[in-house]
């Protein structure tokens, strides 16, 4: 069985998506026979590399609000978070572009590293604040788990893997992609957004009964799950 998860490093809903698929595969019987791929999405790629406004001014300014009422809409994404062990520091978080960081991790991918990078950028972003469109930073988090240093510094002063992510992204448009996280397994079935992980649970058990049937892509999930589109996030009532 194999899950491709198109998502972006500075989606919290990303982060929390790929905790509760992990939480389902944990109770999953067969998931030795599982593969997860994670596929390039960009929320904003004309987003800025050094950005001079805070997370919450860009969330104002997207949203129409007060810096205050935006803290608050990031609080409900952080304690959503808080439900799946995950640490969001949106006081300290550094908005950015995530072109090199999509790129670095088709670099990771040749080596077998691409699912490892994909959780420390994550981490990185929303955890720890780093600047993961600085490529200092980038080469300190490839370096951090394995990656040849200079090889991946190589890929950052060029293009190399750029036309892998474009890909990504171009498949993704073709599929009907318009938020992430978005989940495709066995290219057959569909989960939109950051769904509870009993959903992801019981449709990788509905695959896995039916996954020599042949039928289009369906979806598996309401379509109301947590994701972010290029304009925005989905903020979460409490």
């Amino acid at each position: 069985m194999k899950i491709e998860v198109w998502s972006d490093y500075v989606c919290p809903f990303c982060f929390i998506g790929k905790r509760r698929l992990e939480e389902a595969l944990n109770s999953f019987p067969h998931k030795e026979n599982v593969e997860v791929e994670y596929k390039s999405f960009e929320l904003d790629p004309n987003a800025e590399v050094h950005s001079h406004s805070s997370i919450y001014e860009r969330l104002a300014k997207k949203y129409g609000t007060t810096v205050e009422q935006a803290k608050g809409m990031t609080k409900n994404v952080a304690d959503q978070a808080a439900t799946v062990g995950l640490t969001f520091n949106f006081d300290t978080n550094v908005p950015t572009n995530t072109f090199d960081a999509h790129r670095l991790t088709k670099y990771a991918k040749t080596v077998g590293k691409d699912a490892e990078l994909t959780e420390k950028l994550l981490h990185a972003h929303f955890t720890d604040s780093k600047h993961i469109g600085d490529k200092n930073i980038l080469l300190n988090i490839a370096e951090s788990i394995g990656l040849n240093r200079q090889q991946a510094e190589s890929v950052l002063k060029s293009n190399d893997f750029s036309e892998d992510v474009r890909l990504d992204e171009e498949e993704a448009r073709q599929i009907g992609v318009q938020g992430v996280p978005f989940f495709v397994i066995n290219r057959k079935y569909a989960i939109s957004g950051a769904q509870p992980s009993e959903v992801f649970l019981n449709s990788l058990q509905k695959v896995w009964e039916e996954e020599n049937e042949s039928s289009p892509l369906q979806s598996l999930a309401p379509s109301n799950g947590l994701n972010c589109d290029e304009n925005g996030c989905e903020i979460p009532k409490k």
